[in-house]
């Protein structure tokens, strides 16, 4: 199966047509270059629509779109993409009228907001959607204040376009006051019909990775590490049947990385006063996307993650997951552009925009970091620590302390050597794989202090959850009662994801009981990042050590990691909760909780 975007074969061609389709059109968008069209007038650093009150009426629609040069139809909010951005506030009853134009069932979900359940937004679980032609009245008292957003939930929507930004004002005033107040919200966008995407990904999972190592990569590790050394580590990765460069499902040469709807090329910009301070409110409204995010020549002070107020902390760099906000101040102080830059977690695109005194100003825009590769510590979690130094550990064939299929159905690799050599392996043997699970790890990594593969030491300081602390403590205070593990399970050969090796169409619900307080588990037995989003409640997750830490509605779990963190099963109702990573959600990674 081809890309509906090829390049061309010669050289300066592919560059030129590598440039248009990561980069965008200068003018690329909602109606950009389509005939009969005329792109709206902006101010520099406007909103495309913003919204404010206790009254709204949305209509979700089609419309044509240019990013690339290639027309194609978005789904949209208003005529607008992103959606409308939604100004609401602490203490206020909204009622949202929905109207569904499009010819299929739609919805809206409004990400990270307790609610009841009937409001959630979820075909299936929370209500029936919204057909076609009908209206939807969601209808709910906002008890909360900060950055959200909201998005579709109606099969492949939100890929094509459904999503904009949300902003709650809190009761009392802002926390942490700023002169200027944006939202910046990342997303990627596809000229190839998602549907395609999903079909090639069961196909052929690794087709999208361009990045897969080369002889000359080959010939580098071998001078600097000997060649045995990286024929050991080759082997290794090759009897996995897995790639260290597998980072992201789909890349930069699918997607072109946008920044409030704007492409690279386009250049959203915000404008300051100098000295002033201006509060970011980062949001990835991405499908598939993991963004890490800096802003060069500028130190960012985090004051709030998911909509949560943290204990302000200074950061150069953070890694944004996929349905995760982010709220930092900056204050620059020069008479110069600043890039807002955030680059895909695997290095193949960047979204980008600029902060500046005047409109029409720009700065250099940073080049990509080299691509990453997955390290031992992300198949092997703690046990990467045991071996490291160990003569052979660098390229150990199979990869010790994680169990693999090779693609037979059969459990082989380095467990079963790390079974007879290391102390406390030898309950890795019950960690079964088979046709939907093709890895699992025995000794998962527990700190939260890790920023991520390719973030580590390079330089720039670099924000993880260890840094984050929500201001107030735990909304309760009680200890868990019970504790449920769960592990993020998958077999990237036949694109199949799962909680527990069971995928959602064969799975029973979750029950939490109403009113406990519990301790869920997260076991990361892939090597992928997943951000896992809890409908209808918080989770609070623990430090390793099991201190209250941060409050989320989403939260990203490394591969080879283990994370915990205590709910209160205050909603009653059904929900959703699964993988925010679109394609995984959709191949399995989901499952329905019960509050009864």
């Amino acid at each position: 199966m081809k890309h509906s975007f090829r390049f061309p074969r010669d050289g300066a061609g592919v560059d030129r047509a590598r440039r248009r389709f990561v980069q965008g059109l200068a003018f690329g968008g909602v109606a950009a270059g389509l005939a009969g069209w005329r792109l709206p007038a902006l101010a520099a650093g406007a909103p495309r629509a913003e919204l404010s009150g206790t009254e709204f009426d949305l209509e979700i629609g089609a419309l044509p779109v240019n990013f690339t040069g290639r027309a194609r139809t978005a789904t949209v909010v208003n005529g607008a993409l992103p959606a409308p951005l939604l100004r609401w506030r602490e203490g206020d009853t909204v009622t949202l009228r929905v109207r569904n134009t499009l010819p299929t069932t739609s919805s809206i979900h409004w990400h990270g907001i307790i609610l009841p359940a009937d409001m959630d937004g979820v075909p299936g679980i929370s209500f029936m959607g919204i057909a076609p032609g009908d209206t939807y009245a969601y209808r709910f008292t906002v008890h909360q204040a900060g950055t959200y957003w909201y998005h579709g939930h109606s099969r492949f929507q939100e890929q094509t376009g459904l999503y904009g930004p949300i902003v709650v004002t809190p009761r009392d005033g802002e926390r942490f006051p700023a002169e200027r107040d944006y939202t910046v919200l990342l997303s990627d966008w596809t000229d190839t019909d998602p549907e395609r995407i999903y079909a090639t990904l069961k196909k052929q999972s690794d087709y999208y990775n361009f990045g897969k190592r080369t002889l000359g990569d080959f010939l580098h590790d071998a001078r600097a590490d000997g060649v045995a050394a990286a024929l050991a580590e080759r082997r290794m990765w090759n009897r996995m049947r897995m790639e260290p460069t597998d980072l992201a499902d789909v890349s930069g040469y699918a997607y072109t990385y946008l920044m409030n709807g704007h492409a690279p090329a386009g250049n959203w910009t915000g404008l300051f006063r100098r000295g002033e301070r201006v509060r970011l409110r980062f949001i990835n409204g991405s499908s598939m996307t993991f963004f890490d995010v800096r802003i060069p020549g500028l130190k960012m002070t985090v004051v709030a993650t998911d909509g949560q107020d943290v204990e302000p902390v200074s950061v150069d760099e953070f890694r944004l997951g996929v349905a995760e906000t982010l709220d930092v101040i900056v204050q620059p102080d020069g008479d110069r552009a600043y890039t807002v830059f955030a680059q895909s977690m695997d290095r193949s695109g960047y979204a980008r925009g600029t902060l500046a005194p005047r409109a029409g100003m720009q700065a250099e825009v940073p080049p990509l970091d080299p691509r990453p590769l997955l390290a031992m510590r992300d198949m092997m979690g703690e046990m990467s620590h045991d071996m490291h130094g160990m003569p052979g550990m660098k390229g150990m064939e199979g990869g010790c302390g994680a169990t693999m299929d090779m693609g037979d159905g059969t459990a082989k690799g380095g467990a079963a050597q790390a079974h007879a050599a290391m102390p406390g392996m030898t309950h890795a043997a019950a960690l079964a794989t088979g046709r939907g699970v093709d890895m699992r790890v025995a000794t998962p990594r527990t700190g939260l202090d890790d920023p991520g593969v390719g973030l580590r030491d390079n330089g720039r300081r670099v924000l993880s959850y260890a840094d984050l602390h929500t201001l107030g403590g735990p909304f309760d205070a009680r200890e868990p009662g019970r504790e449920i593990e769960l592990r993020l399970t998958g077999h990237m050969g036949r694109y199949v994801w799962s909680f527990d090796g069971r995928k959602f169409s064969d799975a029973a619900p979750l029950r939490f009981d109403h009113g406990e307080r519990l301790r869920v588990v997260l076991v990361n037995d892939t090597m992928m990042t997943h951000p896992i989003h809890l409908h209808g409640m918080w989770s609070e997750v623990e430090s390793a050590d099991g201190a209250f830490q941060v409050r989320k509605h989403t939260i990203s779990v490394q591969p080879a990691q283990q994370l915990s963190y205590r709910v209160t099963a205050d909603a009653l109702g059904r929900w959703a909760y699964h993988c925010h990573l679109l394609y995984h959600m959709e191949a399995g990674m989901f499952r329905e909780v019960v509050v009864a």
